[in-house]
């Protein structure tokens, strides 16, 4: 399926960081046109890097160029994310990696994921009925703040993988903080459309709102110095300029002073916070190895489900004009989705079959509640193989979407596929620092128990809320043939998938792929992308017996191809991301 909406043709200009700084400082950017940018797959010989924010990409493309490795340009990268895309990500959130070490020809993860505070109690997100509160109540303000992991997960690796000197990873971000950049389209719609909740705590309505009260607009030229300051101290004195000392103590004060809806966060859930090596969840499909992250995370267990059911069916001579691919990507999805509402948690706090709901001959007997032709009707978790029994109950978490990904392959093989998030967009609107804190407490579910049973996902002191997050390697003979990764909330999963199979089931190249109309089930609900050709399979999917939503599904896919010595890097056109290759 192809886009009916019309192309921006864009032009893919490799200036420097501080080109484009200087850019930024002496002009207003001009208005864009409406439709989708295009997007070329960009081919590239010794490295490439892929990010949702050109100055992002640019930034950890200048860093290979400077010697540095895949380790060294995920910082900076992450980093200048931060600040141009304070909506998405940054130092105040989370963050999942899945690493491909070269020298060691070893794929791992690292669960820079936030954690609960130690004084938050399974009830945080419930009112004096024990009802569960309603969703912005508990995401605006301190209460939803989990303690950040991304600087400490940065630092980990760096002192384990790092190139080029630590410092030398926040020159580029420091100086586009003091210079200022232009509000990107992106962010300044999103900063008009979330105004009044933005506007409640006085550091943030400084940040992102004109002296009138009036949302700064696409263009303008945004300083933040004191963002610059923070990056100067942790460039200087390590993690431990964070976890300790005045930041910790900036953070745990915003979220204890919260007005409204003040949190718990302490600094004893900064001095025992870690990042944790883990090994990576990996599934058989055709020719391939699909590997990714391991609880807390639900991405890779859950797309490696969805892959192993459609592989029982002909969706390569089916294709994708086909409505039945389509209901049978979307039926796999459900049960799929079924089974991480009943099972998928942290791991460290819930018993969970993790090899179990991947297992080949438990997804074959799953596959077999699905007849082409016909939408399921009632759908409900399995059985998967389990060293013993465990009675749960399904989860109820609602997760909203704001996350970035990016993906590098440095000029020594090493390959970083990553996804952080401060969650919901803006996270928990608080900011200090000059930069945004997360909400991803809310990511946990707000009860604890339904009919009796405990709920996998429930909140607990120093747990880790699960999430959707899917930073993906694909191996092909052992060896990696694909990094890839998308924003998205809980419809991360269907954009990652959908997108393998467009891949290895019917040959598109990784751009088309990426740019291919989206249908998604995750709820029961099917999902179709507005103002493309998917629209056209509506009536059919609807005769089929599904029950159909048509609207925007606004992913950021971000892919790197690795073909030998030639490597294929591609960005979504639905966002304002970039690939940059030499």
């Amino acid at each position: 399926m192809q886009w009916k909406r019309p192309f921006l043709t864009t032009c893919l200009l490799l200036t420097s960081v501080s080109a484009f700084a200087n850019q930024a400082a002496d002009s207003v950017a001009p208005e864009q046109s409406s439709g989708l940018e295009t997007k070329q797959l960009v081919k590239a010989k010794d490295w490439m890097v892929t990010a949702a924010n050109p100055l992002a990409t640019q930034a950890g493309a200048n860093i290979l160029k400077q010697g540095g490795n895949a380790i060294d340009a995920m910082i900076t990268t992450q980093l200048m994310l931060g600040l141009v895309e304070p909506q998405s990500s940054g130092i105040g959130g989370g963050a999942f990696l899945v690493y491909w070490d070269a020298k060691q020809k070893k794929l791992t993860t690292y669960d820079g994921r936030e954690t609960a505070p130690l004084a938050a109690t399974p009830q945080l997100f419930q009112d004096e009925h024990g009802q569960p509160m309603q969703f912005y109540d508990a995401v605006v303000g301190g209460r939803s703040v989990g303690t950040p992991g991304v600087v400490k997960l940065m630092w980990e690796t760096h002192q384990k993988y790092g190139k080029l000197k630590w410092e030398q990873l926040f020159e580029p971000v420091i100086q586009v903080a003091k210079q200022g950049f232009a509000i990107s389209p992106r962010l300044a719609t999103l900063i008009s459309k979330d105004a009044k909740r933005l506007s409640r705590f006085p550091a943030t309505k400084a940040y992102f709102f004109n002296p009138d009260g009036s949302a700064k607009k696409q263009g303008t030229i945004l300083k933040n110095p004191a963002y610059a300051n923070t990056l100067s101290s942790i460039a200087n004195h390590g993690a431990d300029a964070f976890y300790k000392g005045k930041i910790a103590r900036d953070i745990i004060n915003t979220v204890k002073s919260a007005q409204g809806n003040p949190g718990v966060l302490a600094q004893q859930d900064f001095d025992t916070y870690k990042v944790k090596q883990r090994e990576p969840v990996c599934s058989a499909y055709q020719s391939y190895d699909i590997c990714g992250m391991g609880p807390p995370a639900s991405g890779a267990l859950t797309i490696n489900q969805i892959l192993t059911m459609t592989q029982e069916f002909d969706l390569q001579t089916w294709g994708p004009e086909s409505a039945k691919s389509w209901q049978v990507i979307a039926d796999a999805s459900l049960l799929a989705f079924a089974d991480r509402g009943m099972y998928m948690a942290d791991e460290d706090f819930v018993p969970m079959p993790t090899q179990g709901l991947v297992d080949s001959e438990y997804l074959k007997q799953r596959a077999k509640l699905i007849t082409p032709g016909k939408a399921l009707e009632n759908v409900s978790a399995g059985s998967p193989p389990w060293s013993y029994a465990h009675q749960q109950s399904p989860d109820e978490s609602i997760e909203l979407p704001s996350t970035s990904h990016f993906n590098i392959v440095d000029n020594e093989g090493n390959v970083v596929s990553m996804t952080a998030s401060v969650e919901n967009a803006f996270g928990s609107r608080l900011m200090t620092n000059g930069f945004i804190l997360n909400n991803e407490l809310t990511d946990f579910s707000f009860r604890t128990h339904n009919n009796g049973k405990p709920i996998a996902n429930r909140l607990e002191p120093g747990k880790r809320p699960r999430s959707s997050m899917a930073p993906t390697i694909i191996l092909k003979d052992g060896k990696p043939y694909m990094a890839i990764g998308s924003p998205g909330g809980s419809r991360i999963i269907g954009y990652v998938a959908q997108a393998i199979i467009a891949h290895t089931q019917w040959g598109m190249d990784i751009q088309q792929a990426i740019n291919q109309a989206h249908v998604l089930n995750r709820f029961g609900t099917l999902d179709i992308e507005q103002g493309t050709s998917a629209e056209e399979l509506k009536p059919e999917l609807e005769r089929m017996g599904f029950e159909i939503k048509v609207g925007d599904l606004n992913s950021g896919l971000h892919a790197i191809l690795i073909n030998g010595r030639q490597l294929e890097g591609a960005a979504d056109p639905r966002r304002e991301g970039t690939a940059i290759g030499h």
